[in-house]
């Protein structure tokens, strides 16, 4: 088991900040700045480098973090499988999930309870944003375990799938558009669109479609961008342009009659999903057992 001053290491490691570690432990700042002195000077060395209110790792402090990041992977993995191979409900660890918007509002809410449920004792983090600041927590190691859209070419990740998602052209049901019949290519670059922010799953894989077409995102009549798919939906609502959001995410809204589908002749747009694991990290059993847990639920086997 990881000492608390090596716990208090890690914290202090991942969030470059005494006091965000002093926040998240709940401990008094001195407190944190105590447990790093004391693992200084069992080390005989100095882990952080001070530049005014910010730190970085040191050399020595770098190969301290791989070292404890080690450790605790293998304390998690142990702690699970003790819990697997006896009550589910003792099951420890902990799981720190990233997954881009789509899938953190509309796909893994259930999954994440379903899990839960069957394992009480686990500890379950998630953090949601798009796909580029999911696999780059991923590489900082501040998530184990990423769910983004699109697979990542970086030789630093392993990517595996879990499921295919469509995004739709939609508009409010009061704009003048919910009105015409389908439109072509040529008619959606003359019609105002909203689209989502750089970064965004969805906004590459319209980037994606229009390519087929030999179109980009520029040749689009779109002045606004919005960050985070709740943000663009309601403001196509409210506003008379046209924006591409998952299809998950508008089927309450086309049900309602809120918003309605467009039909855009040859514009298909889908997108997969993919589980993201540092290299090395694989086989880990907690992020395993989550991605076979997730693929059952959604009869993906």
């Amino acid at each position: 088991m990881l000492s608390f001053k090596h716990v208090v290491f890690l914290e202090v490691a991942q969030a470059r900040s005494f006091t965000k570690a002093s926040q998240t432990l709940f401990i008094s700042q001195p407190a944190i700045s105590n447990h790093i002195r004391q693992l200084e000077e069992e080390y005989r060395t100095s882990l952080f480098e001070r530049h005014g209110n910010s730190i970085s790792l040191t050399p020595a402090g770098r190969v301290l973090l791989a070292g404890v990041l080690e450790a605790k992977a293998i304390m998690d993995r142990v702690r699970f499988e003790m819990g697997v191979s006896g009550e589910e409900a003792l099951t420890g660890g902990e799981l720190k999930l990233g997954a881009s918007t789509t899938v953190a509002l509309y796909i893994i809410p259930p999954v994440l309870s379903a899990f839960h449920q069957k394992y009480p004792s686990l500890k379950i983090t998630l953090v949601n944003r798009n796909s580029d600041y999911i696999l780059k927590a991923l590489l900082g190691h501040e998530v184990d375990l990423g769910i983004i859209e699109g697979k990542n070419k970086s030789s630093k990740v392993h990517s595996a799938l879990f499921m295919t998602d469509e995004v739709v052209p939609v508009c409010s049901a009061k704009s003048p558009i919910a009105s015409r019949e389908a439109l072509t290519i040529k008619q959606l670059t003359k019609i105002p669109v909203a689209l989502r922010e750089s970064g965004s799953g969805t906004l590459a894989a319209l980037s994606s479609a229009l390519a087929m077409h030999k179109l980009k995102l520029s040749d689009l009549n779109s002045t606004v961008r919005l960050s985070g798919t709740e943000a663009l939906k309601n403001f196509i609502k409210a506003d008379e342009c046209v924006g591409f959001l998952p299809l998950r995410s508008v089927e309450m809204e086309l049900a309602s009659g809120t918003l309605v589908r467009l039909q855009i002749k040859g514009l298909s747009i889908h997108r997969q999903f993919y589980f993201v694991q540092r290299h090395g990290d694989k086989n880990a059993e907690l992020s395993m057992a989550f991605i076979r847990f997730a693929k059952r639920h959604y009869n993906l086997y």
